[in-house]
C-alpha cells in the first residue's frame, strides 16, 4: 500500500518514478501516434508532408519530429464528409456519441467528437483534479453553468457522479435561485469561472441579504476559465468571499481537462502526466524547454482520445516548469503561476477568449450599422463589463429595437457573450485613417 493513497485518484501513476512515467509516456505517445496515422486521413498526410512515419519514434527525444497541430488546421478539414468532422476522424460516425465545440471566439468553432470510450477518459481525467482538490463521495456539488454545446463543466458532472458524489445541475436557474438552492440543499461545493464566483458572491450580498462566507455552507471551489484562480489576489478574494478553498485547472475542448491545482497549493498546476504530455517549446526557437525558469507556449498531446486525437497540439498556453517537486508526493511535473497568459492576442472576458474580429464579423454582417464600431471592457466591481458601441446608418434610423435585439442574438451566437449595447448617431464615433483601435481594454488601468 502505497503511503498516503488516500490522497490520490490514482496512487500507482500518481507516484510512480520519474523514469518509469517517462517510459511509459513514450510508450503511450507511440501508440496514438500510430493511431492517427493509421485512423484519420489528416494526419497521416501531415506526416507524409514532415517526411516521418510513427515508427521513427523511438526515444523521447524523437518526439519533437512529430509535427504539431492547431485549431486553424482542423477548422480546415472539418464541415465535410464524414460530416462534419472530416478527416479527423478516426472511427465510425456511429461510435460517436458526444459532441461538443470550442467557442469560436476566435473564428469558425471546432467540432470535437467523442465515443463512449472518449466521454469514460473525461470523467476519469476529471477524476484526477477532483480527487486531488479534496472532492469526496460525502460532497454534494451544485453547477453554476447554463448547460450547453461548449464542454465548459459537463465532464466535471459526470466525474463527480463517477466519484459518488451528489450533483445538482445548476442549469437554466439564474444566479439568485442558484444561491438559494445552494443555500436549501446546504451544498458543500461548486464549480464556476472566478469571475462567476466573485459575481455570485456580490449578488449573495447585494440581492438576498446572505454572506456566503456565513450563510452558506460550500468549503471548496473548483474554477476555470479564466486564470483568476491561479493569481494570489483574486483566489484570495473568493476564498474569503466565500469562506472555502478554490482550486484552479485547465483544460481545452480540443485536448482535455490537462492540468490541476491540488490541496498543497504549491502556486501552480500539475500535468496530468498519466494521460497527457506536455512540452515546452521556446517561443522564438522552437526548442523544448525540460528546465524551470524559461516560459514557452504548451504542446499538449492527450494519450488516450481516439475519435479525433489531440497530438502535439499547439494550446499557445504561455507557461513554465516548476523547479522542486510538489509537497502533495505526486511526481507528475507542475507548471509554475500555472498558465500565464496565451501567445496570441486574444482577451479573455468573463471567461470566454474573445478576438476583436470575432465582434467586427458581427457587426458588419448588419447592413443597418455602419463601419465604425468600439469595444471597451472594463471592471464593475469583480465582474468584467463589455460595452459595445455602434452606430445606425441614416436609413436605418427607425429599426434601432429590431438591429438590437438581432444584434443581441448573433453576437451571443458568435462569441457567447452579452454586451451594453450603445447605439449612436451616424458619424459620431471616431474615424481612423490607418490602424483603428476599436477595441479597448481598460481593465489593466483602472
Amino acid at each position: 500500500m502505497i503511503e498516503g493513497a488516500d490522497k490520490y485518484w490514482n496512487p500507482i501513476l500518481e507516484t510512480m518514478h520519474q523514469e518509469k512515467l517517462r517510459a511509459l509516456q513514450l510508450k503511450k505517445f507511440k501508440k496514438i501516434v500510430q493511431w492517427a496515422h493509421d485512423h484519420s486521413k489528416f494526419h497521416r498526410q501531415l506526416y507524409a508532408d514532415a517526411g516521418m512515419e510513427p515508427g521513427d519514434i523511438k526515444t523521447f527525444e524523437d518526439i519533437a519530429q512529430v509535427p504539431k497541430v492547431e485549431k486553424a488546421m482542423m477548422r480546415d478539414i472539418q464541415r465535410k464528409d464524414p460530416f462534419p468532422y472530416g478527416d479527423a476522424l478516426c472511427v465510425p460516425l456511429e461510435k460517436v456519441t458526444e459532441f461538443h465545440q470550442t467557442s469560436g471566439t476566435t473564428g469558425q468553432p471546432v467540432y470535437q467528437p467523442d465515443t463512449w470510450q472518449d466521454w469514460e477518459w473525461w470523467s476519469e481525467s476529471w477524476s484526477y483534479i477532483m480527487y486531488a482538490q479534496g472532492f469526496r463521495d460525502t460532497d454534494r456539488i451544485l453547477i453554476p453553468f447554463g448547460y450547453n454545446i461548449f464542454v465548459a463543466y459537463w465532464a466535471g458532472h459526470y466525474a463527480g457522479e463517477k466519484m459518488g458524489c451528489e450533483v445538482v445541475p445548476g442549469g437554466v436557474l439564474d444566479t439568485k435561485a442558484r444561491i438559494l438552492k445552494m443555500q436549501e440543499l446546504k451544498a458543500t461545493a461548486m464549480m464556476a469561472t472566478p469571475t462567476y464566483v466573485l459575481g455570485m458572491a456580490d449578488t449573495a450580498r447585494r440581492d438576498l441579504g446572505l454572506d456566503p462566507a456565513k450563510d452558506l455552507n460550500i468549503s471548496k471551489i473548483l474554477c476555470a476559465g479564466e486564470p483568476g484562480a491561479s493569481i494570489p489576489s483574486t483566489k484570495k478574494r473568493m476564498e474569503e468571499a466565500w469562506g472555502a478553498k478554490v482550486y484552479d485547472h485547465v483544460g481545452a475542448t480540443e485536448i482535455g481537462a490537462w492540468g490541476y491545482e491540488c490541496t498543497a497549493q504549491p502556486g501552480g498546476l500539475h500535468v496530468n502526466e498519466a494521460l497527457f504530455l506536455g512540452e515546452i517549446e521556446d517561443l522564438e526557437t522552437g526548442e523544448i524547454i525540460t528546465e524551470p525558469g524559461r516560459r514557452g507556449k504548451l504542446i499538449m498531446t492527450a494519450f488516450d482520445r481516439e475519435a479525433q486525437p489531440c497530438v502535439r497540439f499547439d494550446s499557445k498556453d504561455i507557461a513554465e516548469w516548476a523547479a522542486e517537486p510538489c509537497p502533495c508526493g505526486r511526481t507528475f511535473r507542475w507548471i509554475k503561476g500555472g498558465v500565464v497568459g496565451r501567445a496570441d492576442d486574444i482577451t479573455k472576458v468573463k471567461g470566454v477568449l474573445l478576438a476583436p474580429s470575432a465582434i467586427e464579423e458581427v457587426v458588419r454582417s448588419f447592413s443597418e450599422l455602419s463601419d465604425e464600431f468600439e469595444v471597451t471592457v472594463t471592471k464593475k466591481g469583480d465582474v468584467d463589463d463589455i460595452t459595445l458601441k455602434v452606430e445606425l446608418v441614416p436609413e436605418a434610423a427607425g429599426q434601432k429595437e429590431e438591429v438590437e435585439a438581432r444584434l443581441v442574438d448573433q453576437l451571443r451566437l458568435k462569441t457567447n457573450l452579452r454586451y451594453n449595447l450603445e447605439f449612436h448617431e451616424y458619424n459620431t464615433l471616431p474615424r481612423y485613417l490607418v490602424k483603428a483601435r476599436r477595441f479597448k481594454d481598460l481593465r489593466k488601468t483602472h
